[in-house]
C-alpha cells in the first residue's frame, strides 16, 4: 500500500520509515527532494510499564514523538522478525505462499502471508506481518506501504557485491538475533536468520554455516554490520576464528545522513528504506 497525493501545493517531499519488531521500533524522516535523513531516533518497548502491550507501546511511541505526526508523502512500515524466506521467483506459486515458510518456521492456518517482490533480482520474499501492529497503524496513518526488513537488507548487499565474484558472508547482528546471507556474483548463495544469547551461540552458527558450504576460514570474507563494532565480544569472536573479518563499509550510506559510521551500520536497513 502506498500514500499518493496529486496536488503539488499539498506535498511536504518528506518520507517517514519505521522499522518495527515486538521490542521497539526506530524510525527516520527523509527529505525527498535532497534525499537527506533529516531525524531519526529509537525506542524500546522494554521502557514502558510491563503491562503495556503492543498497541499500548505504539500509541505511547506515537505521543511522544512528534515526527510521528506530521504530513508525509509517504511512510514505509518495516517489519523485524525471523518468519520470512526468500524464494526464485520463477519457482514462486502465488497458491502456496506459506508452504515456503514451513521448513524454517511453525506457521499455522491463520497466518497472514505477505510477499515483496525484488525485482531486481528476480526473488520473492514471503513473511508473516504483524498483523496487529499494521492494523493499528493504519488507524494512525491511513495508507501506507509495508515490507519485510530483510528484503532491503539483501537488495542492498546484493548491490554492493556488483563485480566482486567472490564468494562473501555477510552478517547482520541484532540483540537477540542475526541473519547471514552469503553472496556470489551478485547471487544469493543463503540467506538464514538464528536466535543467539551468548557469544558462542553466535559463533557455532558463524562456523557451522561455513563449513556447510565448504568456506575456508582462512579465505573467504566476513563482513558484518547490524549492532555490532569491533570492540563487541561478538566481532572479538568473530576475528578469532575467520581470518578475514571486517566491518561493512557503509561511506556512501553517510553522505544521506550526519551520523555517526557506527550508527549508519546499525540503521543500515532503516537508513536505507
Amino acid at each position: 500500500m502506498e500514500i499518493t497525493n496529486n496536488s503539488i501545493i499539498q506535498k511536504s517531499y518528506k518520507k517517514l520509515s519505521i522499522q518495527v519488531s515486538l521490542n521497539g521500533l526506530s524510525f527516520c524522516c527523509r527529505d525527498t527532494l535532497s534525499g537527506q535523513i533529516t531525524s531519526f531516533e529509537s525506542v524500546e518497548f522494554e521502557n514502558f510499564p510491563k503491562n503495556y502491550t503492543i498497541e499500548n507501546a505504539l500509541w505511547k511511541t506515537l505521543l511522544d514523538y512528534s515526527d510521528l505526526t506530521k504530513q508525509y508523502d509517504q511512510i514505509t512500515v518495516l517489519h523485524e522478525n525471523n518468519l520470512s524466506t526468500f524464494v526464485p521467483k520463477p519457482l514462486f506459486d502465488e497458491d502456496y505462499k506459506g508452504s515456503y515458510l514451513q521448513y524454517n518456521t511453525k506457521v499455522f492456518d491463520t497466518d497472514y502471508f505477505a510477499v515483496d517482490e525484488i525485482e531486481k533480482y528476480e526473488m520473492m520474499n514471503v513473511y508473516v506481518p504483524y498483523v496487529n501492529i499494521n492494523n493499528y497503524l493504519i488507524d494512525q496513518f491511513g495508507t501506507f506501504e509495508y515490507q519485510h526488513y530483510t528484503g532491503i537488507l539483501v537488495s542492498k548487499l546484493l548491490d554492493l557485491s556488483k563485480n566482486d565474484v567472490s564468494q562473501n558472508m555477510f552478517v547482520h547482528i541484532a540483540k537477540t538475533h542475526f541473519e547471514i546471507i552469503i553472496i556470489q556474483n551478485q547471487k544469493l548463495v543463503l540467506f538464514n536468520s538464528f536466535e543467539y544469547q551468548t557469544p558462542e551461540d553466535f559463533l557455532y552458527y558463524l562456523l557451522f554455516t561455513a563449513e556447510q558450504l565448504h568456506l575456508n576460514p582462512e579465505s573467504f570474507k566476513l563482513i558484518i554490520l547490524g549492532d555490532c563494532t569491533e570492540q563487541d565480544e561478538l566481532y572479538q569472536k568473530a576475528y578469532q576464528y575467520v581470518r578475514n573479518t571486517s566491518m561493512l563499509d557503509v561511506t556512501d550510506l553517510q553522505k544521506s545522513n550526519s551520523f555517526t559510521t557506527q550508527k549508519n551500520r546499525t540503521h543500515f536497513i532503516l537508513f536505507n528504506a
